[in-house]
């Protein structure tokens, strides 16, 4: 068996832990599987900061988050990198590089260099969720407050991401067992069609065009 990574983006709001969770609890009945989160620490930051009175500046947090952000990233790609089976990235860069985009910032050279070095996921998908949705969400939580203008602008960052049009998009509005049958779709099609490409020494085609042969 090959390695297989999908990485789950998305807004705040969208489900990305709960929908990884739920998705490796339900592959990881048959198929080696794990689950690795990607956090940038934004919330933390933001409380303390918060809590303690400090106005930080937006390009101070984003330096400090994306440095988190890439020490995550950094890691869990070494511990994913002798594992057999399925590896579900709970966030990746394009999380933060749609983040500093919403404040206005560059994509960043840093982030950039590290994103074409590192190996892509076979898959990254996009939790699409409406920022009306994400935001009841958010607040039902508890466990912080976000705008509605900012989700949407979040969402429309990512959305303008030039990598976003490889990206397969799920409808995350609904229920979670509705999402998790779909990214299990997702997951299980490509890892079967990237596992036969493999196996038959010939590059891979578009998931949703190929086939497995017959006989």
């Amino acid at each position: 068996m090959r390695r297989f990574v999908v990485a789950l983006v998305g807004i705040d709001g969208a489900g990305k832990t709960t929908a990884a969770s739920a998705l490796g609890g339900l592959l990881g009945t048959t198929t080696p599987t794990m689950v690795l989160a990607n956090p940038s620490g934004r919330r933390t930051m933001t409380a303390w900061t918060a809590r303690l009175g400090l106005d930080v500046p937006p390009r101070s947090l984003d330096l400090l988050e994306s440095v988190v952000r890439a020490v995550n990233v950094l890691t869990n790609h070494l511990r994913a990198h002798r594992f057999d089976g399925v590896v579900i990235l709970d966030r990746h860069l394009h999380c933060q590089q749609a983040l500093r985009t919403t404040r206005g910032l560059p994509r960043g050279r840093f982030l950039a260099a590290l994103a074409r070095t590192l190996p892509a996921p076979d898959v990254v998908v996009f939790l699409d969720v409406s920022p009306e949705e994400a935001l009841r969400r958010i607040t039902a939580r508890g466990a912080d407050t976000e705008r509605v203008e900012h989700l949407r602008a979040y969402r429309d960052a990512y959305r303008g991401l030039p990598e976003f049009a490889g990206f397969r998009r799920v409808d995350a509005d609904g229920a979670q067992p509705r999402v998790v049958e779909e990214l299990e779709g997702i997951v299980g099609g490509a890892g079967r069609v990237a596992a036969w490409c493999a196996t038959a020494d010939r590059p891979p085609r578009g998931v949703d065009d190929a086939a497995a042969p017959a006989g």
